[in-house]
């Protein structure tokens, strides 16, 4: 009789046998892991924690560092609640990751759903992001040699208006009064993102501004508008006077124009913007040179929105309102320089002391 490898037993160590093989297939998580210290936030997050109970009845409520890496693991992945419950009760990666146990509860949908809530109500994702960008730039890793500037549209699920709905919502920004008779209807309805065309093609949602340290490519700060707010709009809220004055800007031809020159000159940068031509009015071939050099660093933040992209699994969202995707895009945007920050302790040997 042929012999075969028995299955469902279970022996002691072959939950550990798994891992050695996930770890040795190269695990994404199990790297960040070894080179973030996660108690760096701990202090911002503690501000989430249910002071109003009054007992300790009931269940205990997940720790939210816990919790705030399933939301690390959310926007990583781009998983949506229900996705992301389902993903560590089922992915052992996911379960090391976040130190749980097979024995352990693991937070539902709802429960990520309520503590994003919570996050969003006192906007900590910006803390959090500038939280670890302080640790970079203690370390010199946001060195502040020279930025890149550049947009990337955020998708949201589009919302099927009538021309008199959507014009009423970008003339106001409130809802149709139509909508109040349809409550289930309104709480479905994004009235805060926005419709624009590039290149011939729609888009509908909001936009990542992004400001990116040249030396090590981590986004030094950011910006969340809606999809229509051109990416040159945005100029004057990335930049700062005491970190950027006497560096160097380099940006795509969309951040040309007075407006925009007048912009860089008041915080004293260097303007490394390529030019643009017109019909009447082409670039020259000394122009043209100077833009390729120009674009030689510009690209660089290219590589930044395409790890998001790729890595990352795009940049769409399904939430509603500008609080909430501004949440999510502060946490991509923190996803994107904790991973970067790994790849450079990983690839060039460089680490953070004291963290």
């Amino acid at each position: 009789m042929k012999k075969y490898k028995q299955q469902g037993e279970s022996g002691l160590f072959g939950e550990q046998f798994r891992l050695e093989k996930l770890s040795n297939q190269g695990d994404p998580l199990e790297r960040l892991n070894k080179v973030i210290n996660w108690d760096l936030f701990a202090p911002i997050l503690t501000k989430l924690e249910n002071t109003d109970k009054k007992n300790n009845a009931g269940a205990k409520p997940f720790n939210p560092l816990l919790m705030f890496k399933i939301l690390i693991l959310q926007r990583y992945y781009n998983l949506s609640d229900g996705q992301i419950e389902y993903q560590i009760l089922d992915r052992l990666s996911f379960s090391r990751f976040l130190g749980l146990t097979l024995n352990d509860r693991v937070p539902d949908e709802k429960t990520v759903w309520a503590f994003k809530e919570r996050l969003t109500g006192l906007g900590l994702e910006k803390e959090l992001f500038n939280a670890f960008n302080v640790k970079l730039e203690e370390n010199n890793l946001i060195a502040h040699q020279g930025k890149i500037i550049d947009a990337s549209f955020v998708e949201m699920p589009r919302q099927r208006n009538s021309r008199e709905e959507n014009k009423h919502i970008k003339e106001t920004g409130t809802a149709p009064a139509s909508w109040d008779e349809e409550p289930n209807k309104k709480r479905q309805k994004d009235i805060d993102a926005r419709w624009t065309k590039k290149d011939n093609e729609s888009h509908y949602g909001y936009k990542d501004h992004a400001k990116v340290d040249n030396k090590h490519k981590f986004i030094d700060k950011y910006m969340v508008t809606d999809a229509s707010v051109h990416d040159s709009q945005a100029l004057g809220g990335l930049l700062d006077e005491k970190t950027d004055q006497g560096k160097d800007l380099w940006a795509d031809s969309a951040y040309t124009g007075n407006n925009q020159d007048k912009t860089i000159e008041k915080y004293k940068m260097n303007n490394k913007v390529c030019e643009k031509g017109t019909r009447n009015n082409p670039l020259t071939q000394e122009q043209k040179a100077s833009n390729r050099e120009k674009s030689k660093v510009r690209s660089r933040v290219e590589h930044v929105f395409g790890f998001i992209e790729g890595s990352m699994n795009r940049f769409r969202l399904n939430c509603i309102g500008v609080k909430r995707a501004s949440t999510a895009i502060g946490l991509i945007n923190l996803t994107y320089n904790l991973f970067r920050y790994e790849q450079l302790v990983r690839l060039h040997g460089i680490t953070m002391s004291n963290f």
